[in-house]
């Protein structure tokens, strides 16, 4: 049976009554205690912003097919021209 790892560092924050109140409840909805609900969901998104910072890399033929495709003249689009030109709906 493999080890569990013992946690010793801490994380601390204050929050308003507002702010506990939600993550108690996001977390009794997920079936969980508020810490763990927290740490499930800082550690989730400090991944996701680590993975939005990643490197790509391509092959020069599909760099230089990204590039022209960056540089050719935007297309006319008649459904999105026609929204950005509506009202919004609350006005």
């Amino acid at each position: 049976m493999a080890e569990a790892i013992k946690k010793t560092d801490r994380v601390y924050t204050r929050v308003t009554a507002a702010e506990k109140q939600l993550l108690a409840s996001a977390a009794a909805a997920a079936n969980t205690n508020v810490s763990d609900f927290v740490l499930e969901s800082a550690l989730r998104e400090a991944t996701n912003t680590l993975l939005d910072q990643r490197v790509f890399f391509a092959s020069p033929e599909a760099f230089a097919a990204f590039e022209a495709a960056l540089e050719a003249p935007a297309k006319t689009n008649a459904g999105l021209n026609e929204l950005m030109n509506r009202d919004a709906p609350w006005e």
